[in-house]
């Protein structure tokens, strides 16, 4: 079984602080075995790690679109925020990418709602519905019962933004992902659902802070 991650932010998030050679130890000593890099409308650290890791970095973009965030897995370019749902799902589609739905239907972080699922339902390839950040509110069982009604792959992630959430949630697949075999190979998934730390809670916070002090 192999440990994959499907959402976490590096130091190129304003509130992320994975540094790229903590993406490198998660990797070398089992942490984790692929990891996507999924930053706030940037791809630039992840698609830079993929070319020194291959294919165990994942590239990914956190998008801001006006209905919500959504995550494009599997990109070779970034695409733009400030979109509607549909047109960002449309353009990771357009990317050859995997349309990834994080922490749904929160209303305390920037989810969609059940009616953008409605519409994007067509578009939608898999549907987080384990967020180890969705401490505050959890709506992973609304979102697992939506997506098994719309037949839609699932997956658990840690949305790590320091390197102390790596490997606290993520899920496990019996061979190794890629964008052609995940969305059918998640139908055979385990998840690993570990309580985060406060620290790995407040590191969003956190980080904001330190770097509009201009502290990295």
């Amino acid at each position: 079984m192999y440990k994959v991650d499907f959402h976490t932010h590096s130091v190129a998030s304003p509130d992320g602080g994975i540094k790229p050679e903590e993406y490198v130890l998660a990797l070398e000593n089992g942490t984790l075995d692929y990891i996507a890099i999924t930053d706030h409308n940037t791809v630039k650290l992840a698609l830079e790690l993929h070319d020194s890791l291959g294919e165990h970095i994942i590239v990914g973009e956190e998008i801001a679109s006006t209905q919500g965030e959504i995550v494009g897995l599997y990109l070779v370019e970034p695409i733009r925020s400030g979109m509607n749902a549909l047109a960002t799902a449309r353009a990771i589609t357009a990317q050859g990418g995997l349309v990834y739905i994080p922490h749904p239907l929160e209303t305390v972080r920037k989810g969609v709602t059940r009616e953008t699922l409605d519409v994007l339902a067509k578009e939608i390839d898999i549907v987080e519905i384990h967020n180890g950040r969705a401490v505050v509110q959890n709506r992973g069982p609304q979102a697992a019962t939506w997506a098994r009604m719309s037949g839609k792959a699932m997956a658990a992630s840690s949305d790590a933004h320091g390197a102390r959430g790596l490997g606290s949630t993520y899920t496990m697949l019996p061979e190794p992902p890629n964008v052609k075999t995940l969305v059918t190979s998640l139908a055979q998934a385990h998840y690993v659902l570990n309580r985060p730390s406060l620290r790995s809670l407040l590191y969003p916070k956190y980080h904001r802070a330190r770097k509009k002090m201009g502290r990295q």
